[in-house]
């Protein structure tokens, strides 16, 4: 945690704040709470698809020859196909 970041809780560590929150109620301190700003990315956004258990092993042999994660070669795969498709 980083030094003189004020704390309702005046906890030490960010375990001793998840203790005080699980036994305290927020409306207890509303009054002494700041507003806060902050953005969210909701760009990002996660589809999962089905996937036979066989190619499921044989993709993850793959990349874990290659050194990248499964996720990352199915989507490179993909990306790949879908270049090849805007030719026709």
């Amino acid at each position: 945690m980083n030094k003189g970041r004020s704390s309702l809780s005046k906890a030490r560590s960010y375990k001793e704040i998840g203790d005080f929150w699980d036994t305290h109620n927020l409306s207890d301190f509303w009054d002494k709470t700041k507003e806060a700003k902050f953005e969210v990315d909701i760009e990002s956004e996660l589809t999962y698809y089905a996937l036979d258990k066989t190619l499921s092993e044989r993709i993850q042999a793959i990349a874990r020859e290659r050194g990248i994660s499964a996720d990352t070669l199915i989507n490179l795969w993909i990306q790949e196909k879908l270049q090849e498709q805007k030719s026709y």
